[in-house]
């Protein structure tokens, strides 16, 4: 610590109890009384130094006859000793300054104004300006201890109105910068993260003043501010439990000052967020989303959480499922029922990134076809177009798979915190469809996750009619679930029978085209009988069972069905094979069946599949609508039979 001796006179001063004098020839004539400490000085040394007292011992003069003038400081910036140290420097004795007490000494010195004057020169204010100026402000460890001390509630209005912090957040930036990413210079901490860890000791507002300073320089990579503002929330913002803000206020309250620290924590949390560097990858996002849990529980701005939203989704593809784990905000009142996690800050998140891949998608589409005009616009070398080209067409391509990459990361992520968001009982269901759908399409070439979040949600409500059953399991695309997936659904009574249906389907179609070969009688043996198996199992949770049950019975065993026996349990797989040559009354047929809204969009997946191959038309076959298997499988049946008995 570089330190200032000022004066070189004997030491005159002298202590008895609460009373501090000089002991000299001359009577003193000056008391002067600061916080409990009575000062017996001289008026000429202190007044020819102190624009101040001469103007409070003019107006006293005038009140009183006495010739000892009695003057009191109240709430004087450094109390007693720093009012000491200011007359020992106008009696020319000793004063030794450096980064401990230079702050508190400026700050006395501006209110007695020992600032320069006409004829008085080299006054306390001057010297300790230079002294700051050449000497400590230049020292990584000085300018760091004078900046903290400009913090005190003493003197941190005085220092604002002096320039002192100013001058010190400046030049802190500036041994940042000179000092470089890694060269810690002399007197701070000797490692790689040496400032980060040096300026985490500053107040929440130091520390902005200060980062903000570094990021206008330029000169600092968003690498290393990321890493001072991680270091900095690792050691002032506490680690909140994940069972939420009661139990973080319940710690608190602990210490008496819950709301204080409540609302410091707040106001770190928002200067944090306001600092973020530009660069992507500059923080993680799993630090991201932390101070996202942290801005929920606290209550922080809207801007705040908008801001911390935007930015973890930009690399949302980096995250874990426990990251995305945040609890709900605190409810408006302590009765009010909320959801165990911030689905809506996870929705917001998903939404972004979609739209964000949307976006990377546009400009690659416009990219593309940008390079397709200039090869046909410009004429060029063919080397050289070529050359540019191949070099186009090989970024775009790495783009592309590192986007794909990206989506499928995402919807994992998304499908495994679906699966803790559903075991709570509180979550509305259209808060579970919209994350479910809040991804997009490419994100999920498999389904497995996705429904298994449903299975989740549909056990933890045991309660939800048939309607709501239906609606969640829109979400899911049949054709994309496992083997395993499949085996499962297809015994899940939780269901609604439609969508088993259609599992059994889908898993005998893909089995079909997996083997164009072999004879697959027994594969549609095996489905009537898992069918049939289904329909037979009781339902207790179905609403309106029965009567859709019964429906599919017969429309399977030919009730009623071109004359065919009631009794008769056989899937006529014959007949199924005989349908080729009826494709095109068929796909009519289907488009008659077009009027249900809710099944409309697997009857139009149906009508691509009608003009395939034998496989392709047993899936579009398993498309039928589930509301409708009566009259769709009576008419295939019939025109089935119709083209036997001509045969």
């Amino acid at each position: 610590m570089k330190l200032m001796k000022l004066g070189n006179r004997p030491d005159i001063f002298f202590t008895s109890g609460n009373v501090r004098y000089v002991q000299a020839e001359v009577p003193t004539d000056l008391q002067i009384q600061v916080e409990d400490v009575l000062f017996r000085l001289h008026k000429f040394p202190l007044l020819s130094k102190c624009l101040r007292l001469q103007a409070l011992c003019t107006e006293s003069s005038s009140s009183s006859s006495s010739c000892i003038v009695a003057l009191e400081l109240p709430d004087f910036p450094g109390g007693a000793d720093a009012f000491d140290a200011c007359a020992r420097f106008c009696y020319g004795v000793p004063v030794t300054v450096g980064a401990h007490n230079v702050v508190p000494l400026r700050c006395a010195a501006a209110r007695l104004g020992m600032a320069e004057s006409g004829a008085e020169r080299g006054n306390l204010a001057a010297k300790l300006d230079a002294f700051l100026a050449s000497c400590l402000l230049r020292r990584w460890k000085d300018a760091l201890a004078v900046l903290r001390a400009t913090a005190g509630r003493q003197y941190a209005a005085a220092c604002e109105e002096l320039g002192v912090t100013s001058r010190c957040v400046d030049a802190v930036a500036a041994l940042v910068v000179s000092a470089g990413p890694t060269a810690a210079p002399a007197g701070s901490s000797s490692s790689a993260a040496w400032w980060a860890r040096d300026v985490s000791d500053l107040d929440v507002g130091l520390f902005w003043r200060v980062m903000v300073a570094v990021k206008a320089t330029g000169a600092v990579p968003g690498s290393a501010v990321g890493d001072a503002l991680r270091t900095y929330a690792r050691r002032w913002l506490p680690s909140v439990p994940v069972n939420g803000y009661h139990h973080y206020l319940a710690a608190e309250q602990t210490d008496g000052n819950a709301e204080l620290v409540t609302k410091n924590h707040r106001l770190l949390v928002e200067k944090l967020a306001s600092l973020l560097p530009a660069e992507r990858h500059a923080v993680s996002c799993s630090f991201l989303l932390k101070l996202l849990k942290a801005a929920n529980i606290l209550g922080a701005s809207t801007t705040t959480k908008t801001e911390l939203t935007r930015r973890a989704a930009m690399q949302l593809e980096d995250a874990t499922v426990s990251d995305l784990l945040i609890p709900s905000s605190p409810p408006s009142s302590p009765l009010t029922e909320t959801v165990a996690y911030d689905v809506d800050a996870v929705l917001a998140t998903g939404r972004v990134f979609t739209l964000r891949q949307a976006a990377a998608a546009a400009g690659e589409q416009e990219e593309e076809e940008a390079s397709h005009a200039r090869w046909h616009g410009h004429r060029r070398s063919r080397s050289a177009e070529s050359a540019t080209e191949l070099d186009g067409a090989g970024r775009g391509l790495e783009f592309g798979v590192a986007r794909r990459g990206a989506c499928g990361a995402v919807g994992r992520l998304v499908d495994g915190f679906l699966v803790e968001a559903a075991k709570d009982v509180s979550l509305p269901l259209e808060k579970m469809v919209a994350l479910a759908e809040a991804v997009p399409d490419c994100a999920r070439p498999v389904h497995d996750d996705l429904y298994r979040a449903v299975d989740t949600y549909l056990r933890a409500h045991p309660g939800m009619d048939k309607s709501a059953r239906k609606k969640l399991c829109r979400v899911l695309n049949c054709r994309k679930l496992s083997e395993a997936a499949s085996l499962h659904a297809a015994q899940n009574e939780l269901l609604p029978l439609r969508v088993v249906v259609q599992v059994l389907f889908f898993e005998n179609a893909r089995a079909a085209a997996s083997n164009p070969g072999t004879n697959n009688n027994n594969r549609f043996a095996d489905l009537a009988g898992g069918v049939k198996a289904l329909l037979t199992r009781p339902r207790s949770r179905e609403v309106n069972t029965d009567a859709e049950t019964k429906d599919v019975q017969m429309s399977l065993r030919g009730g009623g069905l071109g004359g065919a026996p009631a009794g008769d349990d056989d899937w006529s797989v014959e007949g199924l094979k005989r349908t080729a040559s009826r494709v095109t009354t068929l796909k009519m047929k289907l488009e008659e069946e077009e009027d249900d809204a809710d099944d409309d969009a697997f009857v139009h997946r149906a009508r691509a599949g009608l003009v395939r191959s034998a496989s392709s038309r047993v899936r579009a076959f398993c498309t039928i609508p589930a509301g409708k298997p009566k009259r769709m499988l009576s008419r295939l049946w019939s025109s089935g039979r119709a083209v036997a008995s001509r045969s």
